[in-house]
């Protein structure tokens, strides 16, 4: 199974990268833009057959290495082998 991982900070948490590359847009003339969020996008391929043993696993990474749960949610879609894919997320950690 394939998944793509999506890594992004959290609601109220500062986005400096995504402040800038928002200031630069409006700079070379796309004022439409207010908002730009940064964040990580990660594939993995997983030895799984099972879907939901897939997700566990997902989670677990996400939770242990993949996203700081202080600053940083995390959601994922788990492709399988007919290449559905199946949104797992948001996930969110209670605030500090």
């Amino acid at each position: 199974m394939k998944a793509r991982v999506y890594v992004t900070y959290r609601t109220g948490i500062l986005d400096p990268q995504g402040k800038a590359v928002a200031r630069s847009l409006a700079a070379l003339g796309f004022n439409e833009v207010h908002d730009v969020r940064i964040g990580k996008y990660i594939e993995i391929e997983i030895d799984a057959t099972d879907r939901a043993f897939a997700e566990r696993r997902l989670d677990d990474m996400c939770r242990r290495l993949l996203a700081n749960p202080v600053i940083e949610d995390y959601r994922f879609d788990v492709l399988d082998v007919s290449n559905v894919p199946q949104t797992v997320g948001p996930h969110t950690q209670p605030g500090p």
